[in-house]
C-alpha cells in the first residue's frame, strides 16, 4: 500500500507548507537529509495552547501530537516533492509544556511516532526519539515537535 493509500485510510488530508512564524525556514536540505523545523500543535487552525499535567492530560498531549506530525508531513512533503521519496524518519524531538511534576512527556510523544509508522510503514517510520518538558512553549502551545528524515 503506498504512502498516499496509507494517508487515505486514515483520514489524513496533509496541509500546504505554512508560512514560518518568525526569522527562519520551514526545511533545510542538506545531501539526503531534511530538517523540518518545530512545528506546533494546532487546533482549528490556531495554536493549540495548553499545559500538560495542568489543564490537559496524556491522551490530549497525544492528540496534539498527532496533529503536529500531521503538519510536519506536510512540510515534509512540501520539501521532496512525493512522501515516497522519504528512506527513513530518522530522528523526532518533542517538547512537551508540561508542569514541574508531570513525567509523562514520552506518552504524549507517541501521538506524532505512532502516526509516523502508521503512514510510512515500520522499517521507514521508526526512529530515534526525545521527549522533554519544558515550562513554556511559543504562543502557548502544549506541544512543539521537529523532525529529521533521510530522502532519496
Amino acid at each position: 500500500m503506498s504512502i498516499e493509500q496509507r494517508l487515505q485510510e486514515l483520514g489524513i488530508t496533509l496541509p500546504p507548507l505554512a508560512i514560518p512564524a518568525a526569522a527562519y525556514t520551514p526545511f533545510v536540505r542538506t545531501g539526503n537529509l531534511v530538517f523540518i523545523s518545530g512545528h506546533i500543535a494546532k487546533r482549528d487552525g490556531k495554536p493549540w495552547v495548553g499545559q500538560l499535567g495542568l489543564n490537559m492530560d496524556t491522551a490530549q498531549g497525544q492528540a496534539a501530537a498527532r496533529a503536529v506530525a500531521i503538519d510536519l508531513m506536510g512540510t515534509l512533503q512540501a520539501a521532496v516533492g512525493k512522501l515516497a521519496q522519504v528512506r527513513r524518519i530518522v530522528k523526532v524531538m518533542s517538547l512537551v509544556n508540561s508542569t514541574p511534576s508531570y513525567t509523562e512527556q514520552h506518552l504524549v510523544t507517541n501521538g506524532c511516532s505512532e502516526l509516523l509508522g502508521q503512514v510510512f510503514g515500520a522499517e521507514v517510520g521508526t526512529h530515534a526519539r526525545s521527549a522533554f518538558g519544558v515550562a513554556q512553549l511559543p504562543l502557548g502551545a502544549c506541544v512543539e515537535i521537529e523532525l529529521i528524515a533521510e530522502v532519496a
